[in-house]
């Protein structure tokens, strides 16, 4: 990869030697995340494929033409908002052969990657849960109709724990070379991607809510296999001289994870999503960055599902009429204005995600209750203050045409 100095350098000294007119941006100019960027650099491909020019990962100046600089609404700027030289909004560099300066482009956002779990990508970037909504348009008639079912409910990390009880999913990471085993699918085989599944002997499981012989709650057993980059879900699992689970899901992280499955089918999920990509992670918040959305939960919802869903959920006790209740898959978002700043660091993490990358309706459950990895390394820091954000602070965004 061609570091952000030597790609600006190059990048002028390419337009100085090909004697071209236009304005090459001046190194000076720059400021340390502005700079040049690589065919491959982080910024979005900021800069050129041959040699180099401005465009870097925060700033996103765009740079010139093909030989110097990215190409106009190609190369410029951040690939998640697409903003300095991209095709939306882009003033990148010019479209022609010689080496002329392009305009610089708007600020650009940052890029991000997929996040990543045993060494695999959680889906590509462009896959749903990783998709940056902070600008997408608000549903006010959504947005107004979950207020009306959740009421005065407020934010609730179900996750953490304490010297007696866990909560939380865990997600496990096995070999490679794990051997596979039969599973028996006993409530939604039909629905159910068939073994065998390389899911660890009982003694080594992670299992939400106890372990393989004892387990209370949807007992969730998740699993990445490194090297396939494959994912194995499964919900009510047991094991009874060989594992049981109520259902099961197979994912291949490589690609985008809507449509791996049929639509109306459910998965370990009850909007038929996949669990693991959803779930926040005691790495992540430590890192300081959360680059995904969030999976959460309502009580009652309606027999419909949107995209990414593909499967709906009514249950008992929930009226089918309710107008209020929202389809599976549904996203919300975080309001911007709202103020984040007086909480603790780490729920600041949180809550900036929940701004950028919203939540997405995966399961029924307590309103506002949202996922994490079950680890004791959960402090009340991380927690306590996350319980204080009203669920009338998040708006629902940009809703699909609704599914049955």
């Amino acid at each position: 990869m061609v570091s952000v100095e030597t790609g600006l350098r190059l990048g002028a000294l390419a337009a100085w030697l090909l004697g071209c007119s236009g304005s090459v941006v001046d190194p000076s100019t720059l400021s340390p995340v502005e700079g040049a960027g690589s065919a491959t650099h982080a910024g979005g491909r900021g800069g050129a494929p041959n040699v180099g020019g401005a465009g870097g990962a925060a700033a996103g100046r765009a740079g010139a033409g093909r030989n110097a600089g990215g190409m106009a609404g190609t190369f410029g700027g951040g690939a998640t908002s697409g903003i300095g030289g991209s095709a939306t909004s882009g003033a990148g560099g010019s479209d022609h052969d010689c080496a002329c300066g392009g305009k610089a482009g708007a600020a650009g956002a940052p890029a991000t990657s997929a996040p990543m779990v045993g060494g695999c990508a959680m889906f590509p970037p462009e896959d749903d849960w990783n998709r940056d909504v902070s600008r997408e348009a608000v549903d006010a008639v959504w947005t107004e109709r979950l207020k009306n079912l959740v009421g005065g409910a407020k934010l609730h990390p179900d996750y953490g724990g304490d010297a007696s009880a866990l909560y939380g999913i865990p997600v496990g990471v096995v070999p490679q070379i794990q051997p596979l085993l039969p599973v028996t699918f006993d409530w939604y085989p039909e629905e159910s991607d068939p073994g065998p599944y390389p899911f660890p002997l009982p003694t080594e499981a992670l299992i939400e809510g106890g372990d393989a012989m004892e387990c209370d709650g949807d007992c969730h057993l998740l699993v990445v296999q490194q090297g396939t980059c494959q994912l194995y879900e499964g919900y009510a699992c047991r094991w009874e001289a060989g594992w049981h689970c109520g259902n099961g899901a197979h994912w291949d992280l490589t690609r985008v994870s809507y449509g791996q499955r049929p639509m109306g089918w459910t998965s370990a999920d009850a909007a038929g999503l996949a669990i693991a990509p959803g779930i926040i992670r005691y790495d992540e918040v430590r890192a300081g960055a959360i680059n995904h959305a969030i999976r959460f939960t309502v009580d009652c919802t309606k027999s419909a599902f949107v995209k990414p869903a593909s499967h709906e959920a009514v249950p008992g006790g929930c009226s089918e009429s309710d107008p209020n209740a929202p389809p599976m898959g549904l996203r919300v978002r975080l309001r911007a204005d709202y103020d984040i700043s007086k909480l603790s660091k780490s729920a600041q993490v949180v809550l900036t995600a929940m701004k950028r990358y919203g939540m997405i309706l995966a399961d029924n459950g307590s309103n506002f209750y949202f996922q994490g990895e079950a680890t004791r390394g959960w402090t009340d820091d991380d927690i306590e203050p996350l319980k204080s954000v009203p669920a009338s602070a998040f708006e629902a965004v940009n809703v699909p045409p609704l599914m049955e």
